[in-house]
């Protein structure tokens, strides 16, 4: 069967084209390959990050196997940056952002160049949904790669991970720790290359592509650097060939079916809170109407598995030994709570996929059988209420609080919360407001990892809860709830709340109230003025005047509650 060529044809073909055939034979181009589909390997690769390390050597692999199937590889770079570096400072307002521009940067290179077809290789945090963005956006024939994750750390005979450094600091704050202790941990924790270890933002967006159908079965568990890696990234290459050969495009993949296996495998391994959003983000790329009360649906429905960090006691690897990510997907299939007849990258069905696999059954320590799961609803819930009436997220993976009444302690910045954690000052029963960090007010909507650890490492994880319009990390644990929508930059609620006033928030009945009367709050309202927002036409002004509502993924130009 002769392989589709259905874009590079336009620079390949007739006398005019003569001068990109030039240019083509300039970067290594034989006359045979005029005749090949042309296949761009989108690569997030660069040295900023352990995450990063090994994505250009992938796709060096991922190039054998377009070679292997008939086509053309054509390697090209984006941009990416470190969440782990940039946590805490003015850096993280970039973080989110930067998830669009990748997305955006991997469009305008395939368009440009018309390329045929792709392969996607990410390792940290926003490079994974930007680059399944950039598929659904350009629909065409498409394979998604992760660089893998990292093995934990050991310090004191026990495994580590990043999110010990970060609790570390506000135990060493609180003055529970020594100096000798934090550098320890500091010394130990990232052992080598891939993405930070437990089921944070990274590993929890590469178990989604697995359930979407956009990566090879098995290929998101495997560590960085492994053999496994090395031998997914060349299927992955040829993947994208058989694609083109049989006409299966991007959006034959993502349909709604393939959403809800993807929700249902995160709320299973209790994973990250920016699985909304960015799940969210891809829907609408794909045009598929995703909303945030899909999440909450499927959360009640779904039990908890997988007992992994940061509210467990295992990490991506250890799931990988017991099977990965299929042993989650073949569970949930024979318990009838996904779809097993959604396409995949693989030309076959989820189902049989799963059937080819030959997949272990639940090991019964790191992944739980259904009859004995950890919850019995999902690791995520969505929160309505007074004081997010379009929404709010909490991970109740490892959270035993059902309900917690608290007193508000107002910040408009993370800084400002940060310096009042680490002084000592935290009191059980304080509810931490963080406000103006939303999509539009931070700009960019920083995660705010620095701050629920320094939180959890005085001590007060349990007695102290932090509420903010701006995002939480994959390695965050405790009373945290964040995404609340509208944000304060916009006028919601959460810009209204003053110091001393009431805070409720009950899980089970998924609600998260402001406990002050409406005649006060309507009298806050009249009195409160919006923020200025930055001028100019820096990368983060522009970001702020497109950005849509957490509740739509904070997606550059999607429609919300502002408009």
């Amino acid at each position: 069967m002769a392989i589709n060529r259905p874009h590079s044809h336009e620079v390949t073909d007739g006398p005019e084209r003569a001068p990109a055939r030039a240019m083509l034979r300039a970067a290594g181009f034989s006359d045979a390959d005029f005749a090949r589909p042309q296949v761009g390997i989108a690569s997030a690769g660069n040295d900023l990050t352990p995450c990063n390390l090994t994505l250009n050597s992938l796709g060096d692999a991922v190039a054998m196997g377009v070679r292997a199937a008939g086509g053309v590889p054509m390697q090209f770079s984006t941009v990416a940056v470190s969440d782990g570096i940039a946590m805490g400072h003015e850096g993280m307002r970039s973080s989110l952002p930067s998830r669009d521009l990748i997305a955006d940067s991997v469009e305008c290179v395939m368009l440009a160049e018309r390329l045929d077809a792709m392969v996607t290789i990410a390792g940290c945090d926003k490079s994974l949904p930007a680059m399944l963005m950039a598929a659904a956006r350009l629909n065409i024939a498409a394979v998604f790669l992760y660089g893998g994750t990292s093995l934990p750390g050991r310090h004191s005979g026990r495994d580590i991970t990043i999110q010990d450094v970060f609790e570390a600091v506000g135990s060493h704050a609180a003055g529970r720790i020594d100096d000798a202790e934090l550098d320890a941990l500091e010394r130990s924790a990232c052992p080598g290359a891939g993405s930070c270890a437990g089921m944070y933002t990274a590993n929890t967006v590469a178990a989604e592509a697995e359930a979407l159908g956009m990566a090879l079965p098995g290929s998101a568990s495997p560590s960085a650097g492994s053999d496994d890696r090395n031998r997914f990234a060349k299927a992955s290459g040829e993947a994208a060939v058989h694609l083109l050969t049989n006409e299966i495009r991007t959006r034959d993949i993502l349909t709604r079916p393939a959403f809800e296996n993807a929700i249902t495998t995160v709320m299973a391994l209790g994973g990250s809170t920016n699985a909304v959003l960015h799940l969210l983000a891809i829907a609408h790329e794909a045009g598929v109407r995703l909303e945030l009360d899909d999440f909450d649906r499927i959360s009640r429905r779904v039990p908890h598995l997988a007992d992994l960090r940061p509210g467990g006691r295992f990490v991506m690897s250890d799931l990988d030994h017991v099977g990965g990510v299929p042993v989650i997907l073949s569970t949930l299939l024979h318990a009838g709570l996904i779809h097993g007849d959604t396409l995949t990258v693989t030309g076959a069905t989820l189902a049989e996929n799963l059937a080819a696999l030959s997949v272990p059954e639940a090991d019964g320590t790191v992944v739980r059988p259904m009859n004995r799961p950890l919850r019995i609803d999902g690791g995520l819930a969505i929160l309505h209420g007074s004081l997010a009436p379009q929404g709010a997220v909490v991970k109740l993976a490892g959270l035993d609080v059902p309900r917690f009444v608290g007193v508000a302690r107002v910040f408009d910045n993370e800084p400002d919360a940060m310096r009042h954690v680490t002084s000592g000052r935290l009191r059980a029963g304080d509810a931490i407001v963080v406000r103006y960090e939303g999509p539009r007010g931070g700009p960019g909507m920083p995660e705010m990892l620095a701050v629920t650890a320094a939180v959890k490492g005085s001590g007060h994880g349990r007695d102290v809860a932090l509420l903010t319009d701006g995002r939480f990390s994959g390695a965050t644990t405790g009373i945290s709830i964040g995404h609340i929508c509208p944000e304060a930059a916009v006028g919601g609620p959460i810009a209204l709340i003053q110091d001393g006033d009431p805070v409720v928030i009950d899980l089970a009945a998924r609600r998260l109230d402001l406990d002050v009367d409406a005649r006060e709050l309507s009298q806050r309202r009249r009195n409160w003025r919006a923020p200025a927002l930055p001028t100019g036409n820096g990368f983060l002004a522009k970001y702020a005047r497109l950005v849509g509502a957490a509740s739509l993924g904070a997606l550059v130009g999607a429609v919300d509650e502002t408009s």
